[in-house]
């Protein structure tokens, strides 16, 4: 079935030059990216996006990472995206994660991972409609 997943290219990616190679990877992975926009992450939006987090001891430096430099956010598309986009992301940790997926090739450390994907459907609706109109969306 096809599906829509939501994608962060996050900071730790984007200054270094990243994001090309990261989309190559995205598309090897046979999705689509149906809308793409570099931003510069507000802090109310980052506050926000990771609001869920809220209570945890990491999510101010969640924050101030997040708008510490341009994100480049994503509309997937493709055959189960969310899986699929969460299969070639790899690990949270780096050095768990598979040979071959983004996270191992170019992730920094567990809180410089690279990327954020939508962990299900509801969510990636949600996630999508922060950043993104319909419009937006060249399916």
């Amino acid at each position: 079935m096809t599906e829509r997943t939501f994608s962060i290219i996050k900071p730790d990616a984007t200054r270094r030059n990243l994001t090309g190679a990261i989309n190559a990877l995205i598309e090897g992975a046979g999705l689509r990216i149906v809308a793409q926009r570099r931003i510069r992450m507000t802090r109310e939006q980052a506050e926000d996006f990771y609001d869920v987090h809220r209570e945890r001891p990491f999510y101010g430096e969640l924050v101030e990472f997040m708008t510490s430099a341009p994100v480049v956010v994503q509309v997937l598309e493709g055959p189960d995206a969310v899986a699929r986009y969460r299969a070639v992301m790899g690990a949270t940790n780096p050095a768990q994660a598979e040979e071959g997926t983004i996270r191992k090739l170019h992730a920094l450390s567990v809180g410089e991972n690279s990327v954020h994907g939508s962990d299900s459907l509801e969510n990636a609706k949600i996630e999508i409609a922060q950043f993104f109109d319909e419009d937006d969306i060249v399916g």
